[in-house]
């Protein structure tokens, strides 16, 4: 990343299914050898041998980003093709067994198998990572305790994973009560400053506990490798426009921060415990049923959130170069998240007299067509 503030950098999870079963594949040999070679490091194993992880280069701003997403999305899908797979950009399969998967043989992997015991098994799960530059410590830190009040929002947009291991849990977004059994996740502590920050997580290190704060996943943290402000809260995105819209909103909230910090102003911050019910509301959720706004003490729906989002970011978003895709905000909460539509098709197969195994197939090809949708 370089020192110039609100630079972007998006990461993606994906999983890779049989194109025509819709079942999950583990990584072929030669797979990742061919997108390697073609995308130069920024395509890497992940935990488990069926998913693959993209990064973007550090992109000025979003239409850069979106190039560059386009071609690591497009190129994965054609290396894939070869072998009779497609990527999903989704964070929780809908009918995949955990047991049956395998783990990516990686010192790093192995390592984390062996510190997280018998956790480490169910973590078949994606996410989405927004980088913002922001070379300041302790501007950072001072933002992160900020921006933290504004992650269950960005939860409750990106919701992708109503289903586990062919059931409908009932949640919008299950991938974190698997992710939440980790250590060192959730919303993040409040620091006072970048000492205190680093003198908390230096307790871990010194004792040889985690060998730096690559280890400590929360869902908003100063990045150990870039100057950077890393938002984790996201599910993965099936449609590549929804990724970009979700990452011109963290970026733009994290330039309005920084500019009522210039003007000696802030965003109040509420206790983790009440921005917390916010997260399970959005974990639960999604859009569906809103989310408390504390300074008006009342559940306000996300559609109306997400409106007031874009107003507030306007300024933001056109000094960005992102207006139009923080408009696509707002239409979210219409248009419905993944989650949402996930369940549309399930239940329209369903009414059509397919099997629940066929109804899950029609989901897993669905999400196949969403990933290409914006190639």
């Amino acid at each position: 990343m370089t020192d110039r503030p609100y630079t972007l950098g998006i990461e993606e999870e994906y999983l890779l299914v049989d194109r025509e079963t819709g079942a999950l594949a583990e990584t072929p040999d030669g797979l990742m050898e061919a997108c390697a070679a073609e995308l130069e490091g920024q395509v890497s194993p992940e935990f488990l041998q069926c998913q693959i992880e993209i990064g973007t280069r550090v992109c000025a701003d979003i239409p850069a980003a979106r190039e560059d997403l386009r071609r690591l999305r497009a190129t994965v899908s054609d290396c894939a093709a070869r072998y009779g797979l497609a990527p999903v950009a989704v964070s929780c399969h809908p009918s995949a067994d955990w047991k049956e998967q395998h783990q990516t043989d990686r010192d790093r992997y192995n390592q984390l198998a062996r510190d997280l015991g018998g956790v480490a098994q169910r973590m078949l799960i994606c996410g989405m990572h927004v980088h913002v530059g922001l070379p300041d410590d302790e501007q950072r830190i001072d933002l992160m305790n900020q921006l933290s009040y504004f992650l269950p929002h960005l939860l409750a947009l990106s919701a992708s994973s109503p289903f586990w291991q062919g059931q409908d849990t009932g949640l919008a977004s299950y991938r974190l009560t698997v992710f939440d059994n980790l250590p060192r996740t959730g919303l993040p502590p409040r620091f006072a400053s970048w000492k205190e920050y680093e003198r908390t997580t230096g307790t871990l290190i010194d004792l040889g506990l985690i060998e730096d704060t690559t280890k400590i996943w929360w869902d908003l943290r100063p990045s150990h490798r870039f100057p950077t402000l890393e938002t984790r809260i996201c599910d993965v995105c099936p449609r590549m426009e929804d990724a970009l819209t979700l990452a011109a909103t963290v970026q733009c909230l994290v330039r309005h921060l920084a500019r009522l910090r210039q003007s000696n102003l802030r965003w109040r911050i509420y206790d983790r415990f009440l921005v917390n019910e916010n997260r399970w509301r959005a974990q639960r959720y999604g859009v569906s049923e809103g989310l408390i706004d504390f300074g008006r003490q009342k559940i306000v729906p996300v559609a109306g959130l997400a409106a007031e989002m874009v107003e507030i970011l306007a300024e933001d978003a056109e000094a960005l170069g992102c207006a139009a895709e923080l408009e696509r905000l707002a239409e979210i909460p219409a248009r419905g998240t993944s989650s949402d539509r996930q369940r549309a098709v399930q239940a329209a197969a369903l009414a059509a007299g397919a099997s629940g195994a066929e109804a899950m197939r029609a989901v897993v090809q669905h999400l196949i067509e969403e990933f290409h949708a914006d190639l």
